[in-house]
């Protein structure tokens, strides 16, 4: 995957909470101009963007899902992603799960990626 052709990233867990990471994920990315799509059933937006209630409603354009949510939150929600036919997965610290990269190296699909997140904000 290369990260520096993607645009659109949508942010599972994204909040209002200006201290969490959900937040704080959010605004780095906007910041460096990725058009943000928070995904959250808690708030109708957020700074002024729309969020979605599930990785379903998304955009099929919709080119990397970022997770910042518990493990059990987000292998429900990388299994309805993969269903729904994205195959791009960014795990940021403590939404990975032994879980979660059982279920990832499952899959035989070429296009799929799953990266487990070293760092919270990103330089690219």
């Amino acid at each position: 995957m290369n990260l520096k052709e993607i645009r659109k990233i949508a942010i599972v867990g994204a909040t209002t909470n200006v201290e969490k990471f959900g937040y704080i994920v959010l605004k780095d990315l906007k910041k460096k101009g990725f058009e943000v799509l928070p995904v959250t059933p808690r708030y109708e937006e957020i700074d002024g963007i729309k969020t979605y209630k599930s990785v379903e409603e998304l955009p099929k354009d919709t080119e990397l899902i970022v997770f910042i949510v518990p493990p059990q939150v987000g292998i429900e929600e990388l299994k309805k992603a993969y269903n729904t036919g994205f195959r791009k997965f960014w795990f940021q610290p403590g939404a990975e799960s032994d879980q979660i990269i059982e279920f990832s190296k499952s899959l035989t699909d070429a296009e799929f990626s799953f990266i487990k997140c070293i760092m919270v904000q990103t330089n690219w």
